[in-house]
């Protein structure tokens, strides 16, 4: 069993914030993941936060991504 089997989860940290424009240093808004869980790939949803980029293509990898992300924030530390 490996101790830290988040950390192996995540193969290229930071890809999500590359992918819809927002720095580092800021956290992903819960409301955006929402969004791109629920829209399908192929879908261009308009970003309705102050952060990133304004339209953004849900691909079948950013909704991946987005699901880990909002699964991840939601562990109790």
């Amino acid at each position: 069993m490996v101790k830290r089997w988040i950390q192996e989860a995540v193969h290229r940290p930071g890809r999500l914030h590359v992918n819809l424009g927002i720095p580092k240093e800021e956290k992903i808004p819960m409301k955006l993941l929402d969004a791109i869980v629920q829209a399908k790939a192929g879908d261009t949803i308009t970003n309705l936060t102050s952060v990133g980029k304004k339209k953004i293509k849900v691909t079948r990898k950013i909704e991946q991504r987005a699901i880990l992300a909002r699964n991840l924030k939601r562990i109790k530390k």
